[in-house]
């Protein structure tokens, strides 16, 4: 027993730690100890600056932030620069947009195909100058009128147009598609009958003026208003009222579309079985955003009614329902920003080509023969239609994200 090996007590062990015992290295593949960096050279120079993203939130550069902050300053200044045509040209085209972002909710968001657009547009022009005319007498007829103030006038307006997408919301709600389309069709027909026809309301192939606009003591005719030694008259006074209502239009239609009801709409577009299984009231949504988009178009009527100063029949017909589809199609269906594009470039082309009929080639002033501009324009955005479709489908607001991802 006293020959069995015994290990040496703590105290007797070698008190010299054997380098990389246990860890599989040999003494020559001691790692010195880290050293400190040396000091700076210079040590009043500043040190680097993080990058962005370590950088605080409310630090970070904000490209698209300074970006709308510039276009709303140039919004609000061109009516101090541009002139008559340009202003009127530009609320056309404000008056546009917002019939767009109604039926881009309705078409684009729901799947709902309305040609019909048109007539609501009629209701809310029409309505407006009702409400809010006198017993006038044009052109040999006594109009009817209530003479009511005229912005509780344009309200009741946009109200009768939501009230006769109310009582074709039945209908918008069982049928979908073609059969829509062919549906709201039949509206235009029965809408230019009775504007021709009933001339004690709307004045016949004539039309009836347009009462102005006066809100808060401010009228929106032409009596010149100095503003910064700039006279301000009907055209000057409507641009800031249109911003103001496109803005919260645009901004009610992003909010539709981003909460629940927009995530509703877009199962109804893409899978109206499985929006039923989910729980979503199919015809109730139908119906609803039919007269959501009945109220976006009143609302154009009434600001273009002020703009044009004149309703007259011929324009809210067929070919209008018709432009209001190329806005969507071409700007990118389903989106807010796609509709105001669309529209923008819709409604600004003819009267562009109008401005230049005199320098563009193919293009001949309207009364002398040619191609007018109105009819140049609608063959330029019908090819502009048919490019969409087959390269961009997105539309054009799909342009620059795919610009990007390219770089």
């Amino acid at each position: 027993m006293s020959d069995t090996y015994r290990p040496a007590p703590a105290s007797e062990a070698d008190p010299t730690p054997v380098p990389g015992a246990g860890t599989g290295r040999t003494a020559d593949s001691e790692t010195p100890e880290p050293t400190a960096p040396p000091a700076a050279e210079h040590p009043t120079a500043e040190p680097p600056k993080p990058p962005a993203a370590a950088r605080p939130a409310w630090r970070r550069p904000r490209p698209r932030a300074y970006a709308w902050t510039a276009l709303s300053l140039l919004l609000l200044a061109l009516p101090f620069y541009l002139d008559r045509f340009w202003l009127q040209a530009g609320l056309f085209a404000m008056a546009a947009a917002i019939g767009a972002i109604g039926i881009n909710l309705l078409t684009g968001a729901t799947g709902q195909l309305s040609m019909g657009h048109a007539f609501f547009l009629a209701v809310g022009a029409y309505g407006y100058c009702v409400l809010a005319g006198g017993n006038d007498v044009e052109s040999g007829h006594r109009l009817a009128g209530l003479g009511l103030p005229t912005w509780l006038a344009a309200v009741l307006a946009v109200c009768l147009a939501g009230l006769a997408g109310g009582l074709f919301s039945p209908i918008a709600g069982r049928l979908r598609g073609a059969y829509l389309g062919i549906a709201t069709l039949a509206l235009i027909f029965v809408g230019q009958h009775v504007l021709f026809n009933a001339r004690d309301l709307t004045g016949g192939f004539n039309g009836r003026a347009v009462p102005p606009l006066s809100l808060f003591g401010l009228d929106f005719d032409d009596s010149e208003l100095l503003v910064a030694a700039v006279p301000f008259q009907s055209m000057e006074k409507l641009w800031y009222a249109a911003l103001v209502a496109l803005l919260l239009c645009g901004l009610f239609a992003r909010g539709v579309l981003r909460g629940r009801p927009g995530r509703a709409m877009n199962a109804l577009r893409d899978h109206r079985i499985a929006a039923g299984v989910m729980g979503v009231p199919v015809a109730r949504y139908r119906a609803a955003v039919f007269v959501l988009s009945s109220m976006y178009a009143g609302l154009a009527g009434v600001l273009l009614a002020l703009v044009f100063q004149r309703t007259v029949p011929e324009y809210f017909g067929m070919i209008l329902s018709l432009e209001f589809l190329a806005m969507i199609v071409i700007g990118g269906l389903g989106s807010v920003a796609g509709a105001v594009v669309g529209a923008i470039f819709v409604s600004l082309l003819p009267q562009v080509l109008t401005r230049w009929s005199d320098t563009l080639p193919l293009v001949s002033a309207p009364g002398t023969g040619g191609v007018s501009p109105g009819e140049a324009s609608r063959y330029l955005y019908g090819a502009a239609v048919v490019a969409v479709v087959l390269f961009l489908p997105g539309g054009l607001t799909r342009l620059a994200p795919s610009l990007r991802e390219k770089k």
